[in-house]
């Protein structure tokens, strides 16, 4: 059963901060009886908390979540994963509760299963689960974040948030601050040999587009797609922590003979909840009231409180109008994908691959490491020959592999 999945996993701390709050577990079963009753699991986790309370909450859910797991008698995987899910969460409160300097400490988690029913997924916070199928990549998880569920709500369009009008790190939900959590599952999906899962960190995500990151899991081994993702994204500066998982399905033996019964096209809409930015939206205009009342404003705090009305009373229909849509299928859970882009590389992508390689050339003359630079000089050339026959996706891979040569180079002469 090993043999069934192709796995490539890193987790690295990035370049600005000096603890990695990331936490990841890759457990493939080791058996086809363990599969069949268990599957094989895959976790990121991305820590949220000063000291060390982040690092503590995400490694407690990937801990805590195979434990109970793997305990649980449940009919169905999903449900297994749910519950377990919730113990997680439960620990994690309680942990937090217990020590002043571990309070509302939380983590994002995502979790990916590969079943006898397909692939299934758990998910809360912002670290992200894709399908690459062909060529096309599907992101599996809604972001719960404010930027995501503003967009929702559709009082912000992407141009607003591209000008950094709202923040794009507020996280609305996550396992371990609060002593209940809501837990999005979504599947099961048919898998089928070739189709591979990212599980991906906000510190990746953040750094490299959609797109990018479809391609480079698309044309690199999954080895060496999670080593070029993480040092692209150190290369950008690397500001948060970087982890990522990406599991190839590699053996028909488990793979699903049921084909779709859903429409693959993105949905960007939720039915399970109230929408959170309506709650956000109310108390910031029963704030604003009492403020004005305070200082005798008494018309300015009726139109803010016209304003939370009006905002409550659009969420409730939005909520309504959401729970009424019919689902897709009455075996599958959530609403995935909810974004779905084409992968294909192209000469900008080339160009800046390129870009990033020639600063890194010149970082190497200037520490004299000759005995690398006629190796980098001949993938170099193999990357600019690809590109000139307008073999993109071969530039890729040349400029990819000589990124990541250079950067262990850097690497190992700091050491």
């Amino acid at each position: 059963m090993r043999s069934s999945v192709r796995v490539g996993a890193l987790s690295h701390v990035g370049m600005r901060r000096r603890n990695n709050q990331d936490s990841y577990v890759s457990l493939v079963a080791d058996g086809r009886s363990s599969w069949e009753r268990y599957g094989h699991l895959f976790v990121v986790a991305d820590g949220m908390g000063a000291h060390a309370a982040g690092e503590l909450a995400s490694r407690l859910a990937v801990d805590l979540i195979p434990h109970h797991y793997h305990k649980q008698n449940q009919d169905r995987a999903i449900d297994s994963l749910h519950r377990s899910m919730i113990e997680a969460n439960n620990e994690i409160y309680r942990r937090g509760q217990a020590n002043i300097e571990f309070r509302n400490m939380g983590t994002t988690t995502s979790v990916l299963a590969i079943v006898p029913e397909g692939a299934i997924v758990a998910h809360v916070g912002d670290s992200r689960i894709y399908l690459l199928r062909g060529n096309q990549f599907e992101q599996l998880t809604f972001d719960h974040s404010l930027v995501w569920e503003m967009q929702v709500a559709n009082r912000q369009n992407h141009e607003q948030i591209d000008l950094g009008m709202i923040p794009k790190n507020v996280i609305t939900r996550s396992l371990g601050p609060n002593a209940s959590v809501l837990i999005d599952l979504e599947g099961p999906f048919p898998i089928q040999v070739g189709d591979r899962f990212l599980l991906c960190s906000d510190g990746l995500s953040g750094q490299l587009s959609d797109v990018e990151m479809g391609v480079l899991t698309k044309l690199l081994t999954p080895e060496m797609a999670v080593q070029a993702m993480v040092d692209l994204a150190n290369l950008r500066g690397g500001p948060d922590n970087i982890t990522l998982i990406i599991v190839e399905i590699a053996d028909s033996g488990i793979t699903t003979q049921a084909q779709s019964d859903f429409t693959r096209e993105p949905i960007f809409t939720r039915s399970s909840e109230f929408p959170v930015v309506v709650w956000i939206l109310v108390a910031i205009a029963a704030l604003s009231a009492i403020i004005l009342l305070s200082v005798e404003q008494v018309v300015l705090a009726l139109i803010a409180l016209v304003g939370g009305v009006t905002a409550l009373i659009s969420g409730a229909v939005q909520y309504a109008v959401r729970n009424q849509r019919p689902k897709k299928s009455l075996n599958r859970y959530g609403r995935a994908p909810y974004r779905v882009y084409k992968c294909d590389a192209d000469a900008t992508m080339v160009e800046r691959l390129a870009g990033t390689f020639h600063a890194l050339q010149e970082a190497i003359v200037e520490n004299d490491w000759k005995e690398i630079l006629g190796d980098l000089g001949k993938m170099r050339q193999l990357g600019q020959t690809s590109a000139d026959n307008k073999d993109y996706a071969k530039a890729v891979q040349n400029y990819c592999a000589a990124i990541v040569k250079a950067m262990k180079h850097l690497r190992d002469g700091n050491k």
